[in-house]
């Protein structure tokens, strides 16, 4: 039982910084969600909306920062 309090301990550290750091991109005017390539599609009856884009930079910022720490950790 002890492990899995430090696995949604650290699952609740990883969505607060997530958060945080969408609403710093907010504040600091960071287009996500925006971005070209960003697909939206306007109907009559409703939107679709594909961020694309920004799920492929968010993927690949969080691949570079998740690698930086795991060698940082083996160290």
């Amino acid at each position: 039982m002890e492990s899995i309090g430090r696995y949604l301990m650290l699952g609740g550290v990883i969505l607060f910084l997530v958060g945080g750091g969408l609403y710093l991109s907010a504040k600091f005017g960071l287009p996500l969600g925006r971005l070209p390539g960003d697909i939206r599609i306007e109907g009559e009856n409703g939107v679709f909306y594909f961020p694309i884009t920004s799920s492929i930079l968010v993927s690949v910022v969080f691949t570079i920062l998740i690698n930086i720490v795991l060698r940082l950790i083996k160290k």
